[in-house]
């Protein structure tokens, strides 16, 4: 594998497991709309894209967009934020690849401030140089949207996007970075290879025996 100087991490289903909390979320906002989900499976896609296309994708008019956001922000800061634990592995993970001189960055379409939050509840926030994500006035919200932004922060040779989903993987490749797919997210293997990931790898161990 190439050599790279920096690692872009992805945080929900990937740094950390937040589905439990995000699809509880997802589903109190939907039934202020009188949508109901009959398999909790089907609210797996709010881990990681921007919620207002994924409401979109619901039904929900792009009017009431801003109110179902609203409404899942409602409980999710309250609430929803704290279902959720590191990956089991990833710590150690972390911890080789800047034993091996990786650069660590995290690239995320949660908000920032949150992203913040939930790393430093774990303990992680140290391994990385920076936390970048979402801002709440959308002018960041899109995965390649952050991926510019953190680029822009400083100099990079070579650097590599890890992320579960489809949306880390062509985020990665509309702002020209590599990238590796992680199998225990909320993602799809075949999906993400399609659309270019270099490999998926089964677990934090093998991302970094690969690395």
């Amino acid at each position: 594998m190439p050599e790279y100087d920096a690692l872009f991490f992805d945080l929900d289903g990937t740094l950390l497991d937040t589905g439990a909390g995000i699809m509880r979320c997802a589903a109190y906002a939907l039934s202020f709309f009188d949508i109901s989900v009959r398999d909790p499976d089907e609210l797996r896609v709010f881990v990681g894209p921007p919620l207002s296309e994924t409401f979109l994708r619901f039904g929900i008019p792009e009017e009431e967009v801003p109110e179902a956001v609203r409404r899942y922000r409602e409980l999710y800061y309250t609430e929803g934020k704290y279902e959720c634990e590191p990956y089991p592995g990833m710590e150690a993970c972390l911890q080789t690849l800047k034993d091996k001189g990786y650069r660590l960055f995290t690239a995320t379409s949660k908000p920032e401030p949150l992203a913040k939050e939930l790393l430093e509840r774990f303990h992680l926030t140290s391994y990385f140089e920076i936390i970048a994500g979402a801002t709440y006035d959308r002018s960041r919200e899109k995965k390649k949207d952050v991926l510019k932004w953190l680029l822009s922060q400083s100099h990079f040779e070579n650097p590599l996007m890890i992320g579960d989903t489809v949306f880390d993987i062509t985020g990665a490749a509309e702002t020209g970075l590599a990238s590796i797919g992680v199998a225990w997210g909320f993602g799809n293997a075949d999906e993400m290879k399609k659309a270019g990931a270099l490999r998926i790898v089964k677990d934090p161990e093998e991302l970094a025996d690969v690395l």
